[in-house]
């Protein structure tokens, strides 16, 4: 049996859960959770926000443990060895995203914790190829984070061939953009944060922003006029998109990986005329996690966290949902 945290119905507490796992398929692993990441994307599971959710739902997509049981088709895992698991926990294997690499855009990806049930337990299971060795230098207790939010961040510089002397914009400094900063200084590039906090403004020149910008002083943005590439919006609410467009230089790009819900409000001829872009992606396939986990390790690149006992997970939530946390929240098994 696996123990573990669920919510039974939409926007209720976590409570204790205990599943049968069944038995160990030949292309599956089985985790021993050591760590879980919490992600604003879980409380939205748990919420039904995205109206996908199936109760109960055990959260949990940012995990982190040791290789506990292996089936006998997983050959590039050892028992023992730590490992992480993120938003999926499997792939058809057989579209043409699939075999082009791009696992993360399979139509058919299961999702870790919707449809199954994720890393808020002692245990969790996952198809091996989605599971990712961590290297040792990166800390267990920190690596959680990195298999969402830092992915998240990492995806673009390697799908849009983001050159290291690009001038770069990141919208939000939160549990996204205060890494976002961080690979984007380690990659080269020069990094401008937006942020409507003047508290954050200190953090985020630690943190690898070479200048910051209020988001919330017009003036200010109108300023930045034609002067990035690419500008990287981490923020899940609705802003001035054109006012942002306009700081982009022609061909620049503005790229959406925080999922604002609301539509998009753009005015075309900006497009047009300054042959400017607009993009999204999600989380990377198992093989940019990888390039991503040895960069982050190279550089020493890792979130800023607070810890929690697992048991204490719907008090994380309620500092989740302060939005007080600075900047993700880690819970740990076992307490």
């Amino acid at each position: 049996m696996i123990n573990a945290y669920a919510a039974r119905e939409a926007g209720g507490q976590l409570s204790p859960y205990q599943y049968d796992p069944g038995a160990l398929k030949p292309g599956e692993v089985e985790i021993e959770v050591m760590y879980c990441g919490l992600c604003h994307s879980d409380l939205s599971i748990i919420d039904d926000e995205w109206g996908m959710s199936e109760y109960p739902v055990v959260p949990g997509h940012e995990v982190v443990g040791r290789v506990g049981q292996l089936g006998d088709q997983v050959t590039h895992l050892q028992p023992g060895q730590l490992v992480g698991l993120g938003w999926h926990s499997g792939y058809c294997n057989h579209c043409h995203s699939c075999n082009s690499g791009d696992q993360n855009l399979c139509a058919d990806a299961q999702h870790t914790i919707i449809g199954h049930h994720g890393g808020f337990a002692d245990k969790v299971r996952a198809d091996g190829n989605s599971v990712i060795p961590i290297p040792d230098s990166i800390d267990p207790a920190k690596a959680g984070p990195l298999f969402c939010a830092g992915i998240t961040v990492f995806n673009p510089l390697v799908q849009f061939d983001i050159k290291p002397n690009s001038r770069v914009g990141v919208i939000g400094i939160g549990g996204l953009g205060h890494l976002a900063l961080q690979f984007l200084n380690a990659w080269g590039c020069e990094v401008t944060a937006f942020t409507s906090s003047d508290s954050k403004r200190e953090e985020a020149l630690a943190l690898g922003a070479h200048h910051t910008l209020n988001s919330r002083d017009e003036s200010a943005v109108e300023g930045a006029a034609g002067q990035f590439d690419v500008i990287l919006s981490t923020v899940n609410v609705k802003l001035d998109w054109n006012l942002y467009l306009s700081t982009l230089k022609a061909r620049g790009r503005l790229h959406f990986v925080g999922a604002t819900t609301d539509p998009l409000d753009i005015n075309v001829f900006q497009l047009i005329l300054g042959q400017r872009q607009v993009s999204g992606s999600p989380v990377g396939s198992p093989e940019t996690i990888a390039q991503m986990l040895e960069f982050a390790a190279r550089h020493k690149i890792e979130p800023k966290v607070e810890m929690f006992p697992m048991s204490k997970v719907n008090e994380a939530l309620d500092r989740l949902k302060s939005g007080d946390a600075r900047y993700r929240i880690v819970l740990e098994a076992g307490k």
